[in-house]
C-alpha cells in the first residue's frame, strides 16, 4: 500500500495536498549542478508516483526552479497538482541577483513574475519567504504589508492559501497571532535530531494552521548519517550533533532500519504536520524516499530512542 495520500491543507482551508511533496530547490542546482533533463525527470517521477505538491520559489536558482517546474508539468491538467511558491524577493532583470520587497506591489509583481516563469495561470499557495533574512528584519513589513496583500488575493480566489516559509519557528509563532495564515513551511526545526518547535506546533494545531515540514534531514546528516563532514543546518555538523546522530544511528542499525527512513517517519508522525517537503535531484531519490516512508519500523526502535533521551519526552511517535 502506498504511503502517499491526499490530506486537507489545514482545518480551515479546503485545499487538498499530498502528505509528501517535492521541494524543488535542489533541482535548480542550488547545492550542486543538476542537468535540466534530470530535473524534469525528477519532477515527472514525483507526479507519476502520486505526489501532487511542488514547492518552489523565485530565489531557487534565481528563477530556474520555477522554470523547470513549469516545463516539467506542461501539458499536465492543472487541477492534478498544487503549486506553492514564495514572495518577498524580486529578481533583477538580468537574473543575477534580487531585491527584498514585501510591499503590496512587490507581492503582486512577484506572483506575476512567478506565473510567467511557471507558464501557468495560477498558483495555489503563496508563502512569504524568509522575512528574517538580509541586513534588515522584514517582520513588520510581512505583517503590515505582505500578509494583507496575500489575504486580499485569497479573498478574491486568486490564490487558495497563504503563509510563510522560514528556518525558525519564533517569528512564525508571532505570525499566528498577527496575521491569518493557512500554512507555514518550517524547515529544520522539527526533526529526529531537534524538536524545539513542539509548543509552536501545538499552537498551530489549535489555530488550524497547517505545516509543510522541510529540512527533515537537517540539510544532510539524517540522510547521509554521521559521516565525516556531515552537514547540519547547511554547515559541518558540530560534535554534539554528531554524537547524538551516532547514538540514533546505532539504534537504527540494531533494528536494521535506515536512518533516513526513521527521520522521515518520525517527522511525519506529528499530527500538526500536513506534508513533508523533501528535495531530490533524480527520479531514484524520489522513489527511495517514498519507499522509506512506507518501510515498516518496529515500535521498539522508537521506544529505545525515547528511553535513551534522544528525543523530547512529549514528541509523538510513529504508530
Amino acid at each position: 500500500m502506498s504511503a502517499i495520500k491526499s490530506v486537507p491543507l489545514a482545518g480551515k482551508n479546503s485545499l487538498q495536498v499530498t502528505n509528501f511533496g517535492l521541494g524543488t530547490a535542489p533541482i535548480a542546482s542550488l547545492y550542486g549542478p543538476v542537468a535540466e533533463a534530470d530535473a524534469l525527470a525528477t519532477i515527472q517521477s514525483a507526479l507519476q508516483n502520486g505526489l501532487t505538491l511542488f514547492d518552489t520559489a523565485p530565489l531557487y536558482g534565481l528563477g530556474t526552479s520555477e522554470e523547470r517546474v513549469g516545463k516539467a508539468l506542461s501539458g499536465v491538467p492543472r487541477d492534478n497538482f498544487v503549486i506553492s511558491t514564495k514572495v518577498g524577493r524580486i529578481l533583477n532583470e538580468d537574473r543575477q541577483g534580487y531585491t527584498y520587497d514585501y510591499s503590496r506591489d512587490g507581492v503582486l509583481r512577484s506572483i506575476e513574475d512567478s506565473l510567467k516563469r511557471l507558464q501557468m495561470d495560477r498558483i495555489d499557495i503563496a508563502l512569504i519567504h524568509d522575512p528574517d533574512s538580509g541586513d534588515v528584519d522584514h517582520e513588520k513589513d510581512a505583517i503590515d504589508l505582505a500578509f494583507p496583500a496575500l489575504a486580499e488575493l485569497r479573498s478574491q480566489g486568486v490564490i487558495k492559501a497563504i503563509g510563510s516559509g522560514m528556518n525558525q519557528w519564533q517569528m512564525l509563532e508571532r505570525f499566528v497571532w498577527h496575521a491569518d495564515p493557512d500554512v507555514f513551511l518550517l524547515a529544520g526545526r522539527y526533526t529526529l535530531l531537534e524538536q524545539t518547535s513542539l509548543d509552536f506546533l501545538e499552537l498551530c494545531r489549535q489555530k488550524g494552521v497547517g505545516i509543510f515540514l522541510g529540512g527533515v534531514y537537517n540539510s544532510g546528516i539524517l540522510a547521509t548519517g554521521p559521516q565525516p563532514d556531515a552537514k547540519y543546518n547547511y554547515a559541518t555538523a558540530p560534535e554534539p550533533i554528531m554524537e547524538k546522530a551516532r547514538a540514533i544511528q546505532a539504534i537504527c542499525d540494531k533494528y536494521n532500519v535506515p536512518l533516513n527512513a526513521a527521520a522521515l517517519q518520525f517527522a511525519g508522525a506529528h499530527p500538526t504536520i500536513t506534508t513533508l517537503v523533501v528535495g531530490a535531484v533524480k527520479p531514484a531519490e524520489v522513489e527511495a524516499n517514498i519507499r522509506s516512508l512506507a518501510l515498516p519500523i518496529p515500535a521498539a526502535l522508537w521506544q529505545e530512542i525515547r528511553e535513551q533521551g534522544l528525543i523530547e519526552a512529549n514528541a509523538p511517535l510513529p504508530k
